[in-house]
């Protein structure tokens, strides 16, 4: 079942370790079917040296195993609540990715101070509030996913493409597996940058990115007259 999208995810939780975004099992990728709603996510504790293509677990928009012999990752009710509250999405990342991750756990969202972070998205990398005791206790990976989506504010998932969770780390999302994991990248460096550029001494507000060259590169990768790569390859 899904072999094609198995194989994608496979190659999406690879990729989090060729980039150096992953360290042990820290992170997990899933994809989702557009036809059927069913989601494919890297299993749970496995490590990514073992992983083959047949180890993906197809879960149901509810949890359920759909097929696989292993545990899904611990972060699928994160992951699923996240395509119910934004169905365009085709694949969720998360990662303790050390940059991304120090700002979390400063609970500081990502600025816009460069062109490079314009490229990506338009706004500053949000951080969402800290979860209750209560919500915890009633679902802490759910509750994750739902604070997420809080924090997204119901803006496009193209506008809003991650978020940082408080004292805790990304969680990236894109029309694919690929296109998630790209963003997870972007992120990384993006964060990494922000983080230096702020050590150099100048406040945010005195090397924030000019307004006008946000939109002039966002829209020039995303916008309706997108003309950054190739026809057909952006």
């Amino acid at each position: 079942m899904l072999q094609q999208l198995r194989e994608e995810v496979l190659e999406a939780n690879l990729a989090l370790v060729r980039h150096g975004l992953v360290v042990l099992t820290w992170g997990n990728v899933s994809g989702r079917d557009a036809e059927t709603g069913l989601v494919v996510i890297k299993p749970s504790g496995l490590a990514y040296g073992r992983m083959k293509a047949s180890d993906m677990v197809v879960v149901s928009p509810n949890g359920e195993v759909v097929e696989g012999d292993l545990r899904p990752s611990t972060d699928t009710p994160t992951h699923l609540a996240l395509y119910e509250g934004m169905p365009g999405i085709g694949g969720v990342v998360h990662t303790h990715s050390t940059w991304a991750t120090a700002w979390a756990q400063a609970r500081r969202a990502v600025p816009v101070l460069g062109t490079t972070h314009a490229d990506m998205c338009p706004g500053p990398v949000g951080v969402t509030r800290h979860l209750s005791g209560a919500e915890v206790a009633g679902g802490y990976e759910a509750a994750t996913g739902r604070v997420v989506l809080e924090e997204v504010g119901g803006r496009s998932p193209g506008e809003v493409p991650a978020v940082l969770v408080a004292g805790h780390g990304p969680f990236c999302w894109a029309s694919s597996a690929q296109a998630a994991v790209e963003v997870a990248v972007t992120l990384e460096q993006v964060a990494k940058m922000a983080w230096l550029t702020v050590g150099l001494g100048p406040s945010t507000e005195e090397v924030a990115l000019p307004a006008y060259l946000v939109e002039q590169h966002f829209n020039r990768k995303h916008g309706p007259g997108a003309y950054y790569g190739q026809e057909g390859h952006r």
